[in-house]
């Protein structure tokens, strides 16, 4: 086996080694295949080239397993691969006596038992406590609990 073909398995046993580390979880078939064509191609040193160029081979297949591993760990190559993007949305902010209870408004989607409210003039999410109520029913504000909404129909037309 020419020494081209044995650092070529060597090098694809640790990629699909690295695969199977930060990729894939659990014990699958890429860190096995990985790990099996890395002794393969140690074995087929030893065998094809004797037992100085098998040991070469081994410690070069070891430092090169061992480096790939700690610069895949490093942060840097986290941040470059990783998203980097902080949720800063709230649903509900409400400020205080924006919204009060006995507000009148529309349900813009069917509420079941909670969706999204037109009360004066902003949209809002809010929560039905009698039941499904359609788009386009009126409703009315029955509770406000700290960033939640409570309404029921509005039966009055």
């Amino acid at each position: 086996m020419s020494w081209i073909l044995i650092i070529i398995l060597i090098l694809v046993g640790i990629l699909l080694l690295l695969l199977e580390l930060l990729v894939i979880p659990g014990a699958t078939v890429a860190g096995i295949a990985g790990f099996g064509l890395i002794v393969f191609s140690i074995y087929m040193a030893y065998n094809t080239h004797g037992a100085t160029a098998g040991h070469w081979t081994l410690a070069g297949a070891a430092v090169g397993s061992l480096a790939s591993i700690i610069m895949a760990f490093r942060s840097k190559t986290w941040k470059r691969a990783g998203l980097d993007y902080t949720i800063s949305g709230k649903a509900n902010t409400l400020e205080e006596n924006v919204v009060q209870k006995g507000d009148a408004g529309i349900a813009v989607s069917r509420l079941t038992p909670s969706g999204k409210a037109r009360i004066n003039g902003k949209y809002y999410e809010v929560h039905s406590r009698s039941g499904m109520i359609n788009a386009k029913t009126k409703i009315i504000v029955t509770k406000v609990e700290g960033t939640k909404i409570y309404v029921k129909p509005n039966n009055i037309n």
